[in-house]
């Protein structure tokens, strides 16, 4: 990673697909991250709005449905 880059990225992995989140603004209207497009002002899209959020108008709520990377066990390699 670069450290001269403009892009946030301790942001971006705590915004993760997946996340649940409450709008600070609606108390009790919860909404799970469709994505994070570091490129573009305010980066967070979530699944059920179609105005993307600044992180300051959003509390995380659960992680437990983020899929930071698949995971597969690697097939066994034959040496004959």
């Amino acid at each position: 990673m670069d450290p001269k880059s403009p892009i946030d990225w301790d942001e971006m992995f705590e915004y993760l697909p997946g996340t649940t989140v409450e709008l600070k603004s609606r108390p009790g209207v919860f909404d799970q991250i469709d994505g994070y497009e570091a490129t573009m002002v305010p980066p967070i899209w979530l699944k059920n709005d179609p105005r993307p959020r600044y992180p300051h108008e959003l509390r995380i709520v659960s992680r437990q449905h983020v899929a930071a990377c698949d995971w597969s066990p690697l097939p066994e390699l034959s040496l004959t």
